[in-house]
């Protein structure tokens, strides 16, 4: 028996279900395994057993960049954030690489809430708008004060150099799966190498993907029951954390792009990016960020080679969502555009 998906993604339900009953207790019987349709990384499937619900994340298949797509880290970051102020679902199962689906995945609890997939919150009131912005403002905040020594997590990441090493890493990476030369990220790639600004001594847990869709929401109302997606989390600068939200508020609202730019913000309820910053910067207790527009052309760089990374693997077979993957193609040359922009206009 076999989950109802064909292609690389097809899962082995009677395999799968025999390692997770023995793994998880209380597991029982694996009726099915639905794969969600959203995400590019690592394939994501709902699991019914006996009438219960969780979710299974995976590598994908095939051939893998290097340091990507590490669900391990993603696991251990879920246990040491449950029952902290940082809500997480509740990690139950890491499999080995030699799994019943022949590579890396783990189980955790189903949240029940609502995704928010548009920032821009059309069918929310201005009052809903504006309390759904300050949670993900609290949370964020919440996860740049977690103690990392306390929840174990002292050695997940470098301290230190954190843009430095992250600017190598994926300017290597881009490489790695570069598919045209594009002359607005050879730019930028050098002008981020020539204008980083130093290490600062700021170190925290940083998630990687902050954004509103990675988070599960009160049905009805603001609360944020779980943030989602770890697999980019590690210890860093909580800057590019905020950086990476705060892109969203120069992206289009419109095809590929899920941003808020162009709107009437102050119509709508949603937050000015100053006012968001300042208020993230007020409840950690921090001066507001003097090299505002270097971490936002550093958002938009990595950001433009993560869809590079989707694109080369939708033309290698590999990915998650190959048609809209291969739509995310023309998105690497705009994000470059739009940070050579913002650095040339210096706001």
């Amino acid at each position: 028996m076999t989950d109802q998906h064909q292609g690389s993604h097809l899962l082995d339900l009677a395999a799968l279900g025999e390692e997770l009953g023995q793994a998880i207790p209380g597991f029982g019987v694996l009726q099915s395994a639905t794969k969600f349709s959203d995400g590019q990384s690592n394939p994501t499937y709902l699991l019914t057993a006996d009438g219960k619900r969780y979710v299974l994340r995976a590598k994908p298949p095939g051939q893998l960049l290097a340091s990507a797509h590490q669900v391990d880290r993603e696991f251990r970051v879920l246990r040491a954030l449950h029952g902290s102020a940082v809500p997480v679902p509740d990690a139950l199962y890491l499999s080995p690489e030699q799994s019943s689906i022949g590579r890396m995945f783990y189980v955790m609890s189903h949240v029940e809430g609502r995704i928010l997939w548009d920032p821009a919150l059309p069918g929310e009131t201005v009052e809903s708008r504006s309390a759904i912005y300050d949670a993900m403002n609290r949370v964020l905040a919440a996860l740049h004060s977690v103690d990392v020594n306390a929840v174990g997590l002292s050695d997940f990441g470098k301290p230190g150099s954190y843009f430095e090493r992250q600017i190598g890493r994926w300017a290597k990476q881009y490489r790695a799966s570069e598919t045209e030369k594009l002359e607005d990220m050879d730019w930028l790639i050098d002008w981020l190498e020539k204008h980083d600004a130093g290490d600062d001594g700021q170190v925290a847990l940083v998630h990687g993907d902050y954004r509103i869709d990675n988070m599960i929401f009160s049905e009805g109302g603001a609360d944020v029951l779980a943030l989602l997606d770890w697999e980019l989390s590690t210890l860093g600068h909580p800057l590019a954390d905020l950086a990476y939200q705060c892109m969203q508020w120069r992206l289009p609202n419109q095809g590929n792009f899920r941003g808020i730019g162009g709107l009437d913000r102050e119509a709508l309820g949603l937050p000015l990016e100053a006012d968001y910053v300042r208020i993230y910067c007020e409840r950690r207790g921090i001066d507001i960020p003097k090299n505002w527009v270097f971490a936002l052309a550093f958002s938009f760089f990595r950001i433009g080679a993560i869809i590079q990374g989707v694109v080369k693997r939708a033309l290698d077979g590999n990915a998650s969502n190959p048609e809209k993957a291969r739509q995310l193609a023309a998105a690497v040359p705009l994000v470059a555009r739009m940070a050579r922009d913002l650095v040339n206009k210096g706001e």
